[in-house]
């Protein structure tokens, strides 16, 4: 197995940093049951293991979960680009197909860029079942980026996710 590229390892570093910042992320997404599958320049894949506190009072996995990841899925495909703020949510909207699973399962969310301009980006997030790949849901989120381009920690990919411009992977921080 080759070793993870810049790009993953970047998205791995936004993704912990919303892990440890104690807030909503970190409430729903505990950070032992969440795992960076896959990151490519506009694409992430997380596999998620559904924990109690994940689920509704029907055992099955919460929509206001699944439209967490809605919103957290473009945020890390937007990391994925190279940027490490990420902006701030103008839209989110989130359709749900069938069930997702009860406590123990796993599901895999996928978060893909759709536009990166300059003011605005559009994501898309789809949640799968990790054996069949049926989508159990889907969404989209609209984020202003305008400021979120200047940030001092954004980094640039080639389209393989190799670093090109920016501070080299061994000298980022932990979180």
């Amino acid at each position: 197995m080759s070793p993870p590229t810049a790009c993953h390892r970047f998205v791995q570093r936004v993704t912990n940093a919303f892990l440890s910042a104690g807030g909503h992320d970190s409430s729903c997404l505990a950070q032992s049951s969440v795992r960076l599958i896959h990151a490519q320049p506009g694409l992430v894949r997380l596999g998620l293991t559904i924990g109690k506190h994940n689920v509704n009072r029907l055992g099955s996995l919460h929509g206001g979960l699944i439209c967490t990841l809605t919103d957290t899925m473009g945020s890390l495909a937007l990391a994925s680009r190279g940027l490490y703020s990420t902006g701030v949510s103008t839209d989110i909207s989130t359709t749900f197909v069938k069930a997702a699973g009860v406590v123990g399962d796993e599901v895999h969310a996928e978060g893909r860029v759709i536009s990166l301009g300059k003011t605005l980006a559009t994501t898309r997030m789809e949640l799968r079942h990790p054996v069949t790949n049926a989508i159990l849901a889907f969404g989209s989120h609209t984020k202003f980026v305008g400021k979120a381009h200047g940030h001092a920690e954004n980094v640039e990919f080639d389209d393989q996710g190799n670093l090109i411009k920016g501070r080299n992977p061994d000298e980022w921080p932990d979180k």
